[in-house]
C-alpha cells in the first residue's frame, strides 16, 4: 500500500506538504520492474516462473504482480467467457486454471488491448494469489509479495501509554514498542503483563505480509462487557517485526488510547 493509500503520491488526493503539483488523473497507475524470481505452483506443477514481473501500483488498491505471457505455462489454462472492464486499463479477458480434475474459474486475467495510457500491460497477465497452491519469492515460500515502498519499523519507547474502557484503565505501560507501518497510524505493543483485565482467546486470526500471522483475544471488562477481538499479537513475526514477538496491541471502538496523556 506504500504508494497508493492515504496521502501517498498515487492516492486519490495528492500530498499537501509538497512544493510541486502532480498533474494526473485522480486514479493513478504506476508499474515498475519486479526482478526477483517469482514462481506459482498448482496441482504439483509450476504454472508461473518469472524474473521479469511488473508490480502495478494503483490508487487505493494493493500492488498487483503482472508477469509476461511467456513465463506462464499456457497448457495449464483454458479460455473463459468472462470479461471485465477497467476505465483505467481497458477490457480484461480471463482464463481458468485447469490441471487434471482441478479447476479454478477465471483465475488469470490480461489486457490484450490495453488503453493507450496503460500500453505497457500488453503481453502481461496476472493470477489471483489465492488461485495457486503455493508461491515462491526466490526460493522462499510466501503468502503475499511485499511492496518495496512499504516498510515496518519497530522502536523502543518510554512514552506513557494508557488504554481505557470508559474510566477503567485496562492496560498501561511506560515501556511500549512503537510500530510504524507505511500508511497506517502508529501502533503501541505492550507486554501481556501490562493488561489489567482478563483476556479470552479468540478463534480470529489474520495475516500480514510484513508481520506474519496474528492471534486475537477478547477483553473481559469488570462491568461484564466483552470487547471482542480487541487485542492481537504476533507470536512468531517475520524478521523485520521480530521485536514485537509475544507483545500485544489493543484497538476497539469502545477503547480510548492515551499516549503521554493525549488521545490518539
Amino acid at each position: 500500500m506504500g504508494l497508493s493509500y492515504g496521502d501517498a503520491p498515487l492516492s486519490a488526493t495528492a500530498p499537501k506538504t509538497v512544493n510541486y503539483r502532480i498533474e494526473s488523473p485522480a486514479h493513478k497507475l504506476l508499474a515498475h520492474p519486479f526482478p526477483r524470481r517469482v514462481r506459482a505452483e498448482f496441482a504439483g506443477r509450476t504454472i508461473i516462473d518469472t524474473t521479469a514481473g511488473l508490480l502495478l501500483h494503483e490508487t487505493a488498491l494493493p500492488p498487483r504482480l503482472y508477469v509476461p505471457e511467456t513465463d506462464i505455462d499456457a497448457s495449464a489454462f483454458v479460455p473463459s467467457d468472462h470479461s471485465t472492464h477497467c476505465p483505467f486499463k481497458g477490457d480484461a479477458t480471463y482464463r481458468s486454471l485447469a490441471v487434471g480434475d482441478r479447476v479454478v474459474e477465471n483465475a488469470l486475467w490480461a489486457y490484450p488491448d490495453p488503453k493507450p495510457e496503460a500500453l505497457w500491460l500488453a503481453g502481461y497477465a496476472s493470477l489471483y494469489w489465492e488461485a495457486a497452491d503455493a508461491w515462491f519469492d526466490e526460493d522462499e515460500p510466501v503468502r503475499g509479495l511485499t511492496d518495496p515502498f512499504h516498510r515496518v519499523d519497530v522502536r523502543r519507547s518510554s512514552r506513557h501509554v494508557q488504554v481505557l474502557a470508559g474510566d477503567q484503565v485496562v492496560a498501561e505501560s511506560s515501556a511500549p514498542l512503537v510500530l510504524a507501518e507505511t500508511g497506517l497510524p502508529l501502533r503501541y505493543y505492550l507486554s501481556p503483563d501490562d493488561v489489567r483485565v482478563p483476556l479470552e482467546p479468540s478463534s480470529t486470526s489474520t495475516f500480514c505480509p510484513y508481520k506474519g500471522d496474528a492471534s486475537y483475544w477478547s477483553l473481559q471488562l469488570p462491568d461484564g462487557r466483552t470487547l471482542t477481538d480487541a487485542v492481537w499479537s504476533y507470536q512468531d513475526p517475520y524478521a523485520e517485526s521480530a521485536a514485537i514477538a509475544g507483545r500485544v496491541s489493543l484497538l476497539h471502538d469502545d477503547l480510548t488510547i492515551l499516549v503521554d496523556g493525549r488521545q490518539i
